[in-house]
């Protein structure tokens, strides 16, 4: 009979998920995951699979928890409020001094060898998924007559979510808040109105 597992799952995975936040999919070693999940290698094993599944399932709790700003995000009354608050959360994001210094689905896609391309792919597939939210949210903002009716919805997100994750890089190599809110501000100039 097996033994009941002797420590919480989800803290563990909350303490995985920072490591690889901090260190990136091929930085964040084994042993730096089971002395921060405060467990042994056959208990990791046995509750999350291999170095893979646990990153991906602390990727999914990570858009789940730290980047489910999304939703509040696409809940902006206008499509220049998205490109804000996209914006304005990343910086605060970036700089809170209680978390890593960048977004981990950029981090993690920086520090990926093409041995890992599993997790390469994963990567792309939350980036797009937050990417074609906030391009769906401003075809409706241009359908509501809130977008001009020239402006491309699909470049306008690729546009707003290439300067957030430049921002996060930036953020990473010590950029200051400041500086951050600068680049955002010369951003949102080239907004359509």
């Amino acid at each position: 009979m097996a033994r009941p597992r002797e420590f919480d799952v989800d803290t563990a995975l909350d303490r995985a998920m920072e490591v690889f936040w901090r260190k990136g999919f091929e930085g964040a070693t084994l042993p730096d995951l089971t002395a921060a999940m405060g467990i042994n290698r056959p208990s990791l094993y046995a509750a999350f699979g291999d170095k893979q599944a646990l990153f991906r399932r602390a990727l999914d709790r990570y858009a789940d928890g730290p980047a489910g700003y999304v939703r509040e995000v696409l809940a902006a009354p206008t499509a220049r409020r998205v490109a804000e608050r996209l914006l304005r959360w990343t910086i605060d994001s970036a700089t809170d001094r209680r978390h890593p210094r960048v977004c981990l689905f950029v981090r993690g896609a920086l520090t990926c060898g093409e041995e890992s391309e599993s997790i390469r792919r994963k990567l792309n597939v939350h980036r797009a998924s937050g990417e074609r939210a906030i391009r769906e949210r401003l075809e409706r903002a241009q359908a509501d007559g809130d977008l001009a009716a020239g402006a491309d919805p699909g470049d306008l997100a690729r546009y707003v979510i290439t300067v957030a994750q430049g921002i996060a890089v930036q953020a990473a190599a010590g950029a200051s808040r400041k500086e951050l809110q600068h680049v955002a501000k010369l951003a949102l100039r080239a907004w359509p109105e």
